[in-house]
């Protein structure tokens, strides 16, 4: 836990799931710089905090819980079903009530008008843009714009998306290696409506994916052309048997998952990502080729935590190693853990990862077994199943 200090008040902030070995804070530079723009201490008047307030991407709901006991009306959206749990969680140890904040996904539709509309700006250029292209019609001429993000998190494209769909934009000086975006509405803008989502057809070198048709919604990892590690994973992926449960863990866009409904339709998938944008994804993906009658459901959510114990056969898995701007292992270790506990016994868990991450080592502990079904000079398929009591 880590202490946000702020003009409105002092917050304790946790990230989701809390850990306490963790040394990574709730908050960054950026959202410090944020607020203390937003209060007038940067030079500028303190902005007006009476109309309704939409805050978009913030990453552990710092921006969140400290505007909510402070502004008439916070939106919070979000495409991480963790950021959303943190704010709930920080919003209750600061004693603010679960209705102190509206908290809205990605795909959920945004309030009509927005007054003051923050944006902590995203990893992902195309979230970005497909964000602000549905929060433009709730802007006005009044609307306070203002971005924050790391001085390495903002370059040119950011501002020309802000440019482009909102209109004039300029940044402040650096503060701490922070900088804000400031936007004026332009209502004369047409930028037109969001590209997104976008879908390509995998060649025929996509192993048991080749024919699938991909649907990426904005923010999803290499969405107009399939990644390498899991190109690697198709070509190498088990066939499920009917009946089987299967779950593609982390599912991103779900063609794994897909590709194990199209091979055996008679096996039951459920979809699982902590990002609301690649459940939808992987939903459209689904529809798109599954076969009538073939079962899957669609889960945003912290890992496995929400499937039952020892009532799943297979999970296939390709774990991320970042978590916004940080390298870590935790996802992955907190992915192998769920998944060992949601396994029937002979269950397995098939995963696909660079082959300097040293999963094997990871799995061996949790499971006392990982096999190298395949590889090659970047990437491993490891094999570990779960043994019988």
């Amino acid at each position: 836990m880590n202490r946000l200090s702020t003009s409105w008040g002092a917050y304790d902030l946790t990230r989701f799931p809390e850990d306490p070995r963790d040394p990574l804070r709730a908050w960054s530079a950026a959202d410090a710089y944020l607020l203390r723009h937003l209060a007038g201490e940067e030079g500028a008047p303190a902005v007006g905090l009476g109309g309704t307030v939409a805050v978009v991407g913030d990453r552990w709901g710092a921006l969140t819980t400290v505007l909510a006991g402070h502004a008439r009306a916070v939106a919070q959206i979000t495409d991480s079903f963790l950021a959303q749990r943190a704010t709930r969680a920080n919003l209750a140890r600061a004693g603010l009530p679960r209705d102190a904040v509206r908290l809205l996904t990605t795909r959920d539709t945004p309030p009509p008008r927005v007054d003051v509309l923050l944006v902590r700006v995203p990893k992902s250029l195309a979230l970005l843009e497909d964000q602000l292209h549905r929060l433009a019609p709730a802007l006005h001429e009044g609307t306070v714009v203002v971005g924050t993000g790391m001085v390495t998190e903002i370059h040119t494209s950011t501002l020309g998306l802000f440019e482009r769909i909102v209109g004039p934009t300029r940044t402040s000086l650096a503060r701490q290696k922070a900088r804000l975006i400031f936007s004026t509405p332009d209502p004369s803008r047409t930028p037109g409506p969001s590209p997104w989502p976008l879908r390509h057809v995998l060649d025929a070198d996509a192993g048991a994916g080749a024919g699938l048709t991909a649907v990426n919604h904005a923010g999803i990892f290499c969405a107009d052309r399939l990644d390498i590690g899991t190109r690697f994973f198709l070509k190498h992926l088990p066939r499920a048997r009917a009946g089987a449960h299967v779950v593609d863990l982390g599912c991103g866009n779900g063609v794994l998952g897909t590709a194990a409904s199209v091979a055996e339709p008679g096996a039951a998938v459920t979809f699982v990502d902590e990002s609301f944008q690649a459940v939808a994804s992987a939903e459209a993906t689904f529809r798109a080729n599954a076969a009538d009658g073939a079962e899957a459901e669609f889960v945003a959510g912290d890992a496995l935590a929400a499937v039952p114990a020892d009532s799943v056969d297979l999970v296939l898995n390709n774990p991320p190693f970042h978590s916004h701007q940080a390298t870590t292992d935790a996802t992955a270790r907190r992915m192998f853990g769920g998944a060992r506990a949601a396994l029937r016994p002979g269950g397995e868990l098939w995963v696909v990862g660079n082959r300097h991450l040293g999963y094997h080592t990871r799995l061996r502990k949790l499971f006392g077994n990982a096999e190298v079904v395949a590889s090659d000079p970047k990437f491993v398929v490891l094999r570990a199943v779960k043994g019988h009591r």
